[in-house]
């Protein structure tokens, strides 16, 4: 055993020396760093919920195309991915307003909670580009959410969303 310094910097490496070796070998769980407690749920946005209309249908496709809304559907602790799940998405649009019935339509999450839905180019309303989504059925808690383009001349957007059950 080498011989410990009993400086004040030699007894700060040597006590940071011994907690790394106490995390790394299996120390108790009172000095273990604390795990974190999961992934916290997505709080809905100001705004996100202008022009929403509940039951939107499910569609393949909204208008003519043209612009990919997308996104991951995740619950809040464990992140498990969330299948099935109905996304409605509405937007200013080459092809309508948000307040227009043809602007709205709902997704549902593949198998990975993945959803994916062409619509027509969003447009800035209010001086910004922006879409709607929402996630508005009763097992998990209402989250509406108004995500911004970085440009309006992007051809996607993507909004994720960690649920929390209600």
């Amino acid at each position: 055993m080498l011989p410990i310094s009993t400086t004040r910097r030699g007894l700060l490496a040597a006590g940071s020396a011994f907690g790394a070796a106490a995390l790394t070998a299996g120390a108790p769980a009172i000095i273990r760093p604390a795990q974190a407690q999961g992934l916290a749920p997505t709080d809905s946005m100001r705004g996100g919920a202008n022009n929403y209309r509940p039951g939107a249908p499910t569609v393949q496709r909204i208008g003519n195309g043209g612009f990919w809304m997308s996104g991951t559907v995740r619950r809040a602790g464990d992140g498990a991915p969330l299948p099935g799940i109905r996304i409605q998405i509405w937007a200013h649009t080459t092809e309508g307003y948000e307040t227009d019935a043809h602007s709205h339509g709902a997704t549902l999450t593949d198998p990975n909670g993945v959803f994916r839905l062409e619509m027509p180019q969003i447009i800035p309303a209010f001086g910004q580009a922006h879409g709607h989504l929402a996630y508005d059925d009763a097992a998990f808690k209402t989250v509406f959410l108004r995500p911004v383009m970085q440009s309006p001349r992007d051809k996607s957007l993507k909004a994720d969303f960690v649920l929390q059950p209600a």
